[in-house]
């Protein structure tokens, strides 16, 4: 808003009132002393009344003026209070989305990473969490699950079907080399153990049975509840992971993991997205919304593409 000469004049005379000397407001303001001086003149005409006492070169508010400045300054201080508000969310426009964590930190981080980028005015918080949230108590607006959960939700869809393939580290397979398949059930392998709430994670029978080969549990076989904490094991070297394609495409892709025989397992469920109703009503909360279920439609096509070819 453009002030008019008397509103600003008013501002230097705040400014001036509450800093002490005309060299701090125009300071503040960004203005010479002299056109605060010249300013402080023109308010005191405006007023029509003595608010300004000058003694030699020193300049102090009158008791009238003292008054009148205690009368404008709360307005001006809930001014600056609001302009520095402009820009920053508050708590009702922030977005919060739940994630489990694997997922949270192997896939929707760096895609969330992408959009932020391009909303950069709206905030979003990401968290990751085993334990479905209560969607209805105002504290996470989103939440991106697996399997049965989603019947707890009144608002939901699904994303994507991920499938688990087994990878290990370009060293580790140097070190141990293999002929055909069943050969990965005789080197050190990584287990996953999902919470029982969220289902059974593909296990190392599973995958055995699905190539039709024996398969005894190794003894020393380690189990991680992280499915990012298993590939990350993976990749140091430690031994075989059934790594879930959303979660360790990029690792394969940049020849940290490797797959030296594609025989993959389907998940047993897929996961989904849910929201509430009053996201709907926050800035580019329905934008949010589409972008994320467009993010997992993209990956449930790239899961289905990547069937039919080879890692």
């Amino acid at each position: 808003m453009r002030l008019s000469p008397s509103m600003r004049a008013m501002q230097a005379f705040e400014a001036f009132g509450r800093l002490g000397s005309v060299s701090a407001a125009a300071a503040e303001l960004g203005v010479s002393s002299g056109a605060i001086s010249q300013l402080l003149q023109k308010f005191e005409a405006f007023a029509g009344v003595r608010l300004l006492e000058r003694r030699g070169r020193s300049v102090r508010l009158t008791p009238r003026g003292q008054r009148f400045h205690a009368e404008i300054a709360p307005a001006f201080a809930a001014i600056r209070t609001a302009c520095d508000g402009l820009g920053r969310p508050s708590a009702a426009e922030e977005i919060t989305i739940s994630c489990l964590p694997s997922l949270a930190g192997k896939w929707l981080a760096n895609h969330l990473l992408d959009w932020q980028g391009k909303h950069a005015h709206v905030n979003v918080r990401l968290t990751g969490e085993e334990q479905e949230p209560a969607l209805d108590d105002g504290q996470v607006d989103f939440r991106i699950s697996y399997g049965d959960a989603i019947r707890q939700f009144e608002l939901s869809t699904a994303l994507f079907t991920d499938w688990v393939v087994p990878a290990c580290s370009p060293e580790f397979l140097a070190r141990h080399p293999l002929r055909q398949p069943q050969d990965i059930l005789g080197c050190q392998r990584l287990a996953i153990v999902w919470p029982k709430d969220q289902g059974v994670a593909p296990t190392w029978a599973d995958w055995a049975r699905s190539i039709d080969a024996p398969y005894s549990r190794a003894a020393g076989e380690v189990a991680f509840s992280l499915s990012s904490a298993a590939i990350d094991a993976a990749i140091s070297g430690r031994g075989f992971v059934l790594a879930q394609h959303a979660m360790a495409a990029g690792d394969i892709a940049s020849g940290r993991l490797v797959v030296p025989f594609d025989r993959r397992l389907t998940l047993g469920a897929s996961y989904f997205l849910a929201w509430t109703r009053a996201v709907l009503d926050k800035p580019l909360g329905p934008e949010l919304r589409s972008w994320l279920i467009a993010t997992g439609r993209a990956q449930n096509a790239r899961q289905k593409t990547a069937r039919g070819e080879s890692i």
